[in-house]
């Protein structure tokens, strides 16, 4: 089962991931031509999987939607691990302390706000984009890693080869980045695989109510929005958006369960028994 969700949710991510960077060369039309006479088609030899209604290629426009939200996810986890992972192994290092206080009430703070309230906030500042989304999403990862790296590095601090280097004369700082960080970084993995996914759910839904990717970038969560008045005309136009959507995140949860299994050996053995 292990393999099997590894596998599987390997398949569908790298389909997804290939499925965005061919949009960078190819799509099968261009996703800004309008074309009003080919309007809500339904999925044919031309139309791969029919039009929209503005007769717009919606094989296409979800290849180039796939770009826009794996790059929103994987940018806004790029910016919580490489804000939270730093907090979280400087407030373990400081257990206790003045600092450690400081970054958990700060990380307390953030996870008071929803990822959708703080994009609000920052849409009402300067206007919805892209850049605001992953802005928001970005920031509601720092304190997911930022608690991951802190509990996991408190659990090494007391270990034998860390006390060793600390009477090497190592400082916490070398400590964190050269026996802590490798020693955690199965745990960060795991977790980015499902903050990717979050990411992805989180984007969707900004674009849904308007604050994410703007026109005419396409994106799945525009796509649906776009879809929501005319499915009882035209439900390829909701079917296919959603479907990315969950099949990206499936794909996703399942590749972070697989690798869970595979870095927790003892969870693994659970399993089989």
């Amino acid at each position: 089962m292990r393999a099997r969700n590894l596998i599987l949710g390997g398949t569908l991510s790298g389909a997804f991931a290939l499925v965005a960077l061919l949009s960078f060369v190819w799509t099968p039309h261009d996703v800004g031509a309008i074309s009003i006479p080919d309007r809500m088609l339904r999925p044919s030899v031309d139309h791969w999987l029919g039009t929209d209604q503005l007769g717009r290629d919606i094989f296409s426009m979800l290849m180039v939607g796939a770009r826009t939200s794996l790059a929103v996810a994987l940018a806004s986890v790029g910016i919580g691990m490489g804000l939270g992972v730093p907090l979280g192994l400087t407030a373990a290092a400081r257990r206790g302390g003045l600092l450690d206080d400081v970054i958990m009430r700060g990380n307390d703070l953030i996870f008071a706000f929803p990822s959708i309230l703080i994009a609000i906030l920052i849409t009402a500042l300067t206007g919805p984009s892209v850049w605001n989304a992953i802005l928001a999403i970005g920031i509601f990862n720092i304190p997911v890693f930022a608690r991951l790296s802190r509990g996991a590095a408190l659990s090494l601090w007391s270990r034998e080869y860390i006390m060793a280097a600390r009477v090497a004369g190592k400082g916490p700082a070398r400590i964190s980045a050269e026996h802590i960080l490798p020693n955690i970084a199965n745990l960060l993995i795991v977790q980015g695989t499902i903050q990717f996914s979050v990411g992805i759910l989180v984007e969707a839904a900004l674009s849904y109510v308007g604050l994410g990717a703007q026109p005419p970038l396409p994106s799945w969560g525009r796509m649906l929005a776009d879809a929501q008045t005319l499915i009882s005309l035209a439900p390829h136009m909701a079917l296919f958006p959603g479907l990315a959507i969950v099949l990206s995140v499936l794909g996703l949860n399942l590749m972070g369960d697989g690798l869970r299994d595979a870095f927790d050996p003892k969870l693994s053995r659970g399993r089989a028994q």
